[in-house]
């Protein structure tokens, strides 16, 4: 992940209620998510020399911060999101004419279908996962693999806390998986099981999950992910990974942590 799309968080705030996360309520402090985003830049950007562009925050869209979920990229080809809840449906068009605007051949799934990018697409340069269920339709995962001519393995989310597959389910550049298995239903866990070794599957425990640990950037062997996960982070070094934990609480408030705030370009 050498270059990753990302948006300010300039609009950033809990404007309706589409994840168990969000409340009303639990309102954002701009400032302190303002802080937090720079911070993540920071660590991705000068201390693993990621490249990063920025596309320009929008008004009225509060989520299109999260551009994990602009879409999927392989190579100059992009397929753009379709989003499930209408609250989240008029960023489509703002990542539609970012990657356009840059030079990618842009496609879609068809109408009826909902696809919710790299949030519910993630894997191994021989496997992709795709989650679905709670988001994503699992024909358009069908879609994807045939464009992109990928081998890809559904996964079906059970548990609404984990609604992308990218909050439960983490693929690490030496060939480890950080996930939570609890958050797949049987079939997935055994497909899990049949092509990740025992020894590569690094399971993370419930309380760290729901602090989004497995919603890491994986860069190398350095994995920038949420604070306060003291055994994801053991986990990972044991198996030669550098952690570098930074603070994304005011993001959380939504459902999201450092994965859903970047998409790989590369």
């Amino acid at each position: 992940m050498s270059r990753l799309l990302v948006c300010p968080p300039t609009y950033f705030g809990i404007e309706y209620e589409i994840n168990p996360w969000m409340r009303l309520h639990n309102r954002v402090n701009g400032a302190r998510a303002v802080r937090q985003w720079h911070d993540l830049m920071a660590v991705l950007e000068q201390e693993l020399g990621v490249g990063l562009e920025r596309m320009g925050p929008v008004p009225g869209l509060p989520d299109l911060v999260f551009t994990a979920n602009a879409g999927v990229v392989v190579g100059r080809k992009a397929v753009v999101s379709r989003f499930r809840y209408p609250e989240r449906q008029q960023e489509e068009t703002h990542f539609d004419d970012w990657f356009r605007s840059h030079g990618y051949d842009v496609m879609t799934v068809e109408n009826g279908l909902y696809f919710e990018g790299a949030g519910d697409l993630l894997g191994f340069p021989e496997c992709w996962f795709g989650g679905y269920r709670q988001r994503s339709d699992i024909r358009a995962l069908s879609f994807i693999g045939e464009q992109f001519h990928r081998g890809l393995i559904p996964l079906e989310l059970i548990d609404s806390r984990f609604y992308h597959l990218d909050t439960c389910f983490c693929p690490l550049t030496g060939g480890e998986l950080l996930y939570h298995p609890a958050a797949f239903d049987r079939y997935g866990a055994v497909a899990i099981e049949e092509r990740i070794p025992e020894h590569r599957r690094l399971q993370v425990p419930e309380d760290e999950a729901l602090r989004f640990a497995c919603n890491a950037v994986c860069v190398g062997k350095h994995v920038v992910l949420p604070s306060g996960c003291p055994t994801t982070e053991r986990l990972l070094q044991d198996h030669g990974y550098q952690t570098h934990p930074v603070a994304l609480d005011e993001f959380m408030k939504s459902g999201g942590s450092a994965k859903c705030l970047t998409l790989a370009l590369d």
